[in-house]
């Protein structure tokens, strides 16, 4: 069990770093403004290190989705919202995955030219493909973040995932919401509402969270049991087995 555990963290250790490999936007020359434009625009097909983005992308969704499949596989399911959280992390890593498999073909937000082919459904069907594709990463992220946060803090209130998950969820449900509200405003033909830095926001919520999953996977909380361990005793209540061990998410 302890492998099983070291083996998940570390797939999601590196799933989050690089889950957050559009920082380097920073040291790159990219010609997009990271405020006002998608993330997914920087792995578009027409950009400079579009292949770079994309490789990133399909290497994290790969990753994530390799831990996911062990922890549901291996690792104890004390409840439903464990079970779930684990297939909506399978879910969240295949989509990326195939996310990087159908990219944008142009920068929208950045280049007028290719906005209005979008507009005329000129662009290949890959480019529309995306937004599903992105649409099922993000509902299965959600869904991960929400029920393996209360599968911590029920069973591991001591675990770093119990303790920063609430903040992490409820950010993520605010950035979440500022993206939606961007690309509203975009559609309507206003400046977008800082789309560029909801967005970014949005990703690196989920490297944060990613991370404190992995952590809480390895790092001793209070004595106890393994997670799914405890047993219903003869009335219906929980009861713990002799011996000792830890309670991490």
């Amino acid at each position: 069990m302890t492998t099983s555990r070291t083996a998940v963290a570390a797939l999601l250790a590196l799933g989050a770093l690089t889950y957050t490999a559009w920082a380097l936007e920073v040291v790159l020359t990219t010609d997009l403004a990271p405020a006002h434009t998608y993330v997914s625009e920087l792995a578009a097909r027409n950009q400079p290190h579009g292949t770079l983005f994309r490789t990133t992308d399909l290497f994290a969704g790969t990753l994530v989705w390799a831990a996911g499949l062990l922890a549901s596989l291996r690792l104890p399911s004390p409840g439903r919202w464990t079970r779930a959280g684990w297939v909506a992390l399978v879910l969240f890593g295949t989509a990326t995955a195939v996310d990087s498999r159908l990219p944008l073909s142009c920068a929208p937000t950045a280049d007028p030219a290719c906005a209005a082919q979008e507009r005329a459904g000129l662009l290949p069907v890959a480019h529309s493909a995306h937004s599903v594709s992105s649409t099922v990463a993000l509902c299965g992220i959600l869904v991960a973040m929400v029920a393996l946060t209360l599968t911590a803090r029920r069973n591991a209130p001591r675990a770093p995932l119990a303790r920063s998950g609430p903040a992490l969820v409820t950010l993520e449900l605010a950035a979440t919401i500022w993206t939606l509200a961007a690309i509203a405003a975009l559609d309507a033909g206003h400046d977008g509402w800082g789309l560029g830095v909801a967005q970014r926001l949005q990703v690196g919520v989920i490297a944060v969270w990613l991370g404190a999953l992995a952590v809480s996977l390895l790092r001793p909380t209070t004595p106890g049991v393994p997670l799914g361990d405890r047993v219903p005793d003869v009335r219906g209540r929980e009861r713990v087995p002799s011996g000792s061990g830890d309670t991490r998410p």
